[in-house]
């Protein structure tokens, strides 16, 4: 079997699979994502993808005619790995995940910007919000897939690409841990007023997704709400390869 008919059946699996994004988002226990997201920036959901969907996805990235631009991170101080960030029209299952994640996200960012008095409110719908983008001139796409070989790392920052931001982004493993590779764990830190950064660490299997913070988020004080700021990286892959799969809902400029 030639590499374009095993793409080519790859794709029908990914399609098949990725018409059922909607009811997978949709049967998530989004009253406790929300609360997660609340108390700690981030919130783990667990094979949103299925172990077919990880490798048609990481096997994209050889694929230059997906992506619009390579980054070799060490040429820029971000650490060391690369990644691509993907060209319209995005492959369905990206697509589909932007759309169907966006409205279930929507209202806790507004939700978190009324409590920190930020008059900027989001849209129902992500084609709404990408119009928004658009008129602001941040018509390029930013999911993206990255990937790690051993020794490679990314160093804490946050994904802020124009005017137009939104909240909340997510992050998607596509490789196997203990197989594929070992370390590259997920790490967020959070800094608050006058206190020491607080990090935290999110185990992710195959396909598991990380929701999270793009840059600061609410917390209660004893003199209100106050904005934390957040940043994430991945720790030193120790071995082997690593892919994951970034969903910004936001386009760049």
């Amino acid at each position: 079997m030639n590499a374009r008919v095993k793409y080519d059946e790859g794709h029908a699996e990914a399609a098949r699979h990725a018409a059922h994004h909607p009811d997978r988002v949709a049967a998530l226990d989004w009253s406790k994502l929300s609360s997660e997201l609340d108390n700690q920036g981030s919130a783990l959901v667990e094979r949103l993808l299925e172990p077919e969907e990880c490798r048609f996805l990481a096997a994209l990235y050889p694929q230059d005619s997906r992506f619009r631009s390579r980054v070799v991170m060490g040429r820029h101080g971000f650490g060391r790995g690369e990644y691509k960030y993907f060209s319209y029209p995005l492959p369905d299952p990206v697509s589909h995940l932007r759309t169907t994640l966006y409205p279930r996200l929507a209202p806790i960012a507004n939700r978190w910007n009324e409590s920190l008095g930020i008059a900027v409110r989001y849209p129902t719908q992500h084609a709404e919000f990408l119009a928004r983008c658009a008129q602001a001139g941040q018509t390029r796409p930013t999911p993206l897939l990255l990937q790690y070989e051993a020794g490679d790392y990314n160093c804490l920052h946050q994904d802020l690409y124009g005017e137009h931001v939104f909240p909340l982004q997510v992050a998607i493993l596509l490789s196997q841990p203990e197989k594929d590779f070992t370390g590259g764990e997920f790490v967020i830190t959070e800094q608050r007023p006058r206190m020491q950064s607080r990090p935290e660490v999110v185990p992710l299997r195959q396909g598991d997704a990380v929701i999270f913070a793009v840059h600061h988020r609410p917390v209660k004080g004893t003199r209100g709400m106050y904005r934390v700021n957040l940043r994430h990286g991945v720790s030193r892959v120790r071995s082997g390869h690593r892919h994951t799969l970034g969903i910004i809902f936001h386009d760049a400029k």
